[in-house]
């Protein structure tokens, strides 16, 4: 049985389609990635999956369950970490666990052992009886998480968890959220606009745009179908390098080249391994080098290449009119998606 199994989900906000006939499936102990910018989709087909939205049409499997016709278990099978922060910064942090356990009616004795077990699990064991309030962002971040497995739930479900966290702090939530899916084996599903983020934590990413799945593979096996690295040389001015086109033409690991004023581009397999051919190439054919430099695919490459939208963000209508934000460094600021109802996180209302 597939952790989730997404069946031609769609959802529309007064006749504007936020997630368009959407098929997928997510394996058991998967980290599975939605990646795309925001007004891209993710958040709405996150909020239909745990039950927050209802799909305009079609459906998916949580766990096995129904997202349609069986909401209380699927609520009682999942966590979720939203991107708005729902902690109680009075209260400390075993105490916000306390709360949450009760919500889902473990004992006294259950509720204890499993704080004591997801507080070990993301490193706050020795600040459980402080206040939340004196904790840094990452450690909220990490508490959140904990929040998520307390009731053990088959799939753990992070909606841009590091938005708005530094860059030191980013990458330790990424240790611990490697760490949990690992030690925890649950599967976890993560939406972000971080290109990097995707590409060092997921087994397999989706990207999204404007409501569709444009992708969807390994991050290694999208890199690589852009065709190979690209190793740029740049000439001394004065030199012929027209035999050494020639010489590519004929060279087997050459896929193609682009000639340039002082220059040419080079698309090959594995760049680390031609470079050395290359120069010995340009050798040969009396062409001297003055730099070289090695371009691998990167996930922001193949996201252009798939959409033609600029990563650095642009103007762009979604669901609820969002601004588009594409990240690729350490950007932060993000806008929520239509239909996040980030009060129905906490309320007890229909919970099982």
């Amino acid at each position: 049985m597939k952790a989730i199994h997404v069946d031609s989900i769609t959802k529309e906000f007064d006749g504007v389609t936020a997630v368009d006939d959407l098929s997928f499936a997510v394996e058991r102990g998967e980290l599975f990635g939605l990646l795309g910018p925001n007004g891209a989709g993710k958040s709405t087909l996150i909020n239909m999956l745990v039950t927050l939205l209802p799909p305009s049409s079609g459906t998916a499997s949580v766990n096995g369950h129904d997202i349609r016709s069986e909401r209380g278990a699927v609520r009682s099978s999942i966590g979720i970490v939203f991107q708005e922060p729902a902690l109680d910064e009075e209260l400390t942090g075993a105490e916000n666990l306390a709360f949450h356990s009760r919500l889902y009616g473990q004992n006294r004795a259950e509720r204890a052992e499993r704080i004591d077990e997801v507080l070990a699990l993301v490193g706050l064991s020795a600040e459980r009886d402080d206040p939340v309030g004196t904790y840094s962002g990452g450690m909220k971040r990490r508490l959140e998480i904990a929040r998520g497995l307390l009731h053990e739930p088959a799939v753990l479900f992070l909606d841009e968890p590091t938005v708005g966290l530094d860059a030191r702090t980013r990458r330790d939530t990424w240790e611990y959220i490697q760490r949990l899916n690992e030690e925890a084996g649950v599967s976890i599903v993560l939406t972000t606009h971080y290109i990097e983020e995707a590409d060092h934590l997921c087994d397999r990413v989706a990207i999204v745009d404007d409501g569709d799945i444009v992708a969807i593979d390994s991050p290694s096996a999208l890199k690589a179908s852009l065709g190979g690295d690209v190793v740029a040389l740049e000439f001394a001015s004065d030199d012929d390098p027209t035999a050494l086109f020639d010489r590519l033409e004929g060279q087997s690991w050459s896929r193609e080249y682009t000639a340039s004023d002082d220059g040419v581009r080079v698309t090959v397999d594995d760049g680390d391994a031609r470079i050395a051919d290359l120069v010995r190439l340009a050798d040969d054919t009396g062409v001297r080098i003055s730099s070289v430099d090695l371009r691998e695919p990167t996930l922001e490459n193949v996201f252009l290449e798939l959409t033609d939208r600029s990563a650095a963000g642009s103007d762009r209508n979604g669901a609820a009119g969002d601004q588009t934000v594409m990240a690729s460094g350490d950007q932060t600021g993000t806008a929520l998606e239509s239909g996040d109802d980030r009060s129905s996180a906490v309320s007890t209302e229909d919970r099982p």
